[in-house]
């Protein structure tokens, strides 16, 4: 396994303690318009320099909106739960100098730490396109980290806004547990899927589940925002694992742990694989022109040296204008090496390190959309299925969130090498 280079880790007693790092699905390496402060595609957890975890202490149940309001503007955080108009559980939390939390949503209020907006699948987020309608949560949840070894992380629905409370209205999905406790699902709800086996080249995916207010794990509801629960499921729990992944409904996250990330390629280590298989010269078999994968950061321009595939075949060839059929779709061609018909796209290499399972060369590509990375690597993320608007699944590019498609929706890449 590829091991990271000493300068790059410096002492562990000189930089603060990493629980681990978020990245969103669907990027390359940087959001589309550059990473801006708290937005941007990939964000580490430090442990804190104070502690601002907080835990349940005193419920009050209450029969007066005034009398909760009274309890929600004492400025301590609480979770408030309306059970009817005369009625509303209000858990009060208090400071636990043992964790440290960090908050993830669509809000850029400052409660937030990492701010999520809605994916664009083939990573066309520009100004232009807008969502109009976010489905994710401006609050959508909380990982609570222990500050001592082993540095558990822990994940929660929903998160504390500007003035410290979570508010389940009438509406939501809310009920009391066998032991009294309150606890309740956000609209669209949290999803979480552990990987079996971790997050290596053997791993297999693992269910995908809901995860309430209070870090219970539940299965799935029939729809993404039905108001009936799922049942719960007393086996699991809401500790987060090194591949874990998280949806947001609109934008999954994928969650590395500092152990796993410590063992997976670096952003160099990516480089040194273009600069490698560029340096084999992989030519056209027809041009006979040397193609070359473009620098990491100029991954969004084709440029002339560029490798081209077909992809049923995964014959690499430069870019040409023929083999156009008549009874085929657009961007299908006739590879000339095989006859085999099918999509004709650029290739662009994953630069987003965090989505490697392995340290392997370039050789595979997703279908349909081109981009390159390791065998196990594009095995991996193929069979993985991903949330889809409210109730559907399917396994998508985690570089562009390109729908996957193809008989198994990535294909061995066939470079030809210099003939001299």
């Amino acid at each position: 396994m590829f091991s990271p280079s000493q300068e790059e880790h410096c002492a562990p007693n000189k930089e603060p303690v990493k629980y681990g790092e978020l990245v969103v699905l669907g990027y390359n390496g940087s959001l589309p318009n550059g990473d801006r402060g708290r937005r941007k595609s990939r964000f580490a957890l430090y442990k804190r320099p104070k502690a601002n975890g907080v835990k349940p202490s005193t419920v009050h149940v209450i029969s007066t909106p005034q009398a909760s309001k009274a309890i929600s503007c004492k400025g301590q955080h609480s979770i408030s739960y309306t059970l009817s108009r005369n009625q509303t559980v209000v858990v009060e939390y208090t400071h636990d100098k043992d964790t440290d939390m960090f908050q993830v949503g669509r809000s850029t209020e400052s409660p937030i730490d990492f701010v999520v907006t809605d994916t664009i699948s083939g990573s066309q987020n520009n100004d232009e396109t807008q969502i109009t309608q976010s489905t994710i949560s401006r609050f959508a949840c909380r990982i609570v980290c222990d500050r001592s070894p082993p540095y558990t992380a822990r994940i929660f629905a929903a998160g504390f806004d500007s003035s410290k409370n979570i508010f389940l209205g009438e509406k939501a999905a809310k009920w009391k547990n066998p032991d009294g406790h309150m606890d309740g699902l956000t609209t669209n709800g949290v999803l979480v899927m552990h990987p079996k086996g971790g997050f290596t080249e053997e791993s297999k995916p693992g269910v995908w589940r809901e995860i309430s207010v209070c870090g219970d794990v539940y299965t799935l509801r029939e729809t993404r925002s039905a108001q009936q629960r799922g049942k719960l499921v007393e086996n699991e729990t809401n500790v987060l694992q090194d591949g874990s992944l998280i949806d947001l409904c609109g934008a999954t996250l994928l969650w590395r742990t500092a152990d796993g990330l410590f063992h997976t390629p670096t952003q160099k280590h990516i480089e040194a694989l273009r600069q490698e298989i560029n340096a084999a010269r992989p030519q056209c078999p027809v041009g006979l022109n040397t193609l070359a994968f473009p620098s990491i950061n100029r991954k969004d321009v084709v440029e002339e040296k560029q490798p081209w595939a077909y992809l049923s075949c995964g014959h690499v060839h430069g870019y040409h204008n023929w083999g156009h059929r008549s009874d085929t779709e657009a961007n299908e061609r006739e590879c000339p090496m095989c006859r085999t018909v099918g999509p004709y796209v650029p290739l662009w290499l994953g630069c987003e390190a965090g989505f490697y399972v392995d340290a392997g060369p370039p050789t595979h590509a997703f279908t349909p959309c081109g981009h390159v990375c390791s065998e196990k690597s594009a095995k991996y993320w193929s069979q993985i299925p991903l949330p889809h608007g409210t109730h559907a699944f399917h396994a998508a590019c985690p570089f562009c969130a390109t729908q996957l498609s193809g008989e198994h929706n990535c294909v061995k890449l066939i470079f030809q090498g210099p003939i001299d």
